[in-house]
């Protein structure tokens, strides 16, 4: 590819947005990141990646509440209040985004990397949504639950998504308006959606 390609995806939980994330890294042959992010932030920041763990994807309890429950610094700074509030690991994790992104192609999932990366022209944002119904059975079968089980959880994984990133972008999680591209990976199957929007990204980088 001539340019660096960077492809954001929002998702619900459990629509399949992370494998369909990974199936499209693997098409293009590009680096795919989404909890990789917390290790590469930890690591660049000097803080324990249990910090950024207790605060992923949440706009409540971030890292103060890590920090108040014991877990250790591994110590390039002094620890400070601001490091230790969400808008602090928020500021630390969208750096190590736009270096990810400066230095090559890669699909990044959540954290509002659409948003992060709004100036950056070869940047493509996707949502990925699914029926409610299909998302409960994957969820149900991924994590060996009942259904009222998943039913709460997806509600409470949507509901964190959505807080975290209207906080921070002042957009609406979801909404059409916000990506490029939204898509309901029930009707063509995780395979076959990571296809599809290779192949809208490669046509518009044709264009």
């Amino acid at each position: 590819m001539k340019n660096k390609i960077k492809i954001t995806i929002g998702r619900q939980f459990g629509s399949g947005g992370y494998d369909i994330g990974q199936k499209l890294a693997e098409l293009l042959g590009i680096s795919f990141y989404d909890k990789e992010l917390l290790v590469l932030a930890a690591k660049e920041s000097g803080l324990n990646k249990a910090f950024f763990e207790k605060a992923d994807e949440r706009s409540t309890q971030g890292l103060s509440y890590a920090f108040s429950v014991g877990l250790p610094y591994m110590g390039m700074f002094t620890p400070y209040t601001d490091i230790l509030c969400n808008d602090g690991l928020f500021k630390l994790q969208s750096d190590t985004i736009r270096n990810l992104a400066k230095k090559q192609s890669c699909v990044i999932v959540g954290r509002c990397a659409d948003y992060i990366l709004r100036d950056d022209p070869n940047c493509f944002n996707v949502f990925i949504h699914c029926p409610s119904g299909i998302r409960k059975m994957r969820i149900m079968d991924k994590f060996k639950i009942k259904e009222d089980q998943a039913v709460e959880l997806m509600t409470k994984k949507d509901k964190e998504r959505a807080a975290y990133y209207n906080y921070y972008t002042n957009k609406k999680w979801g909404s059409a308006m916000s990506y490029h591209l939204t898509i309901d990976s029930s009707i063509l199957g995780v395979e076959e959606t990571a296809v599809y929007i290779k192949d809208f990204i490669l046509k518009k980088q044709i264009d």
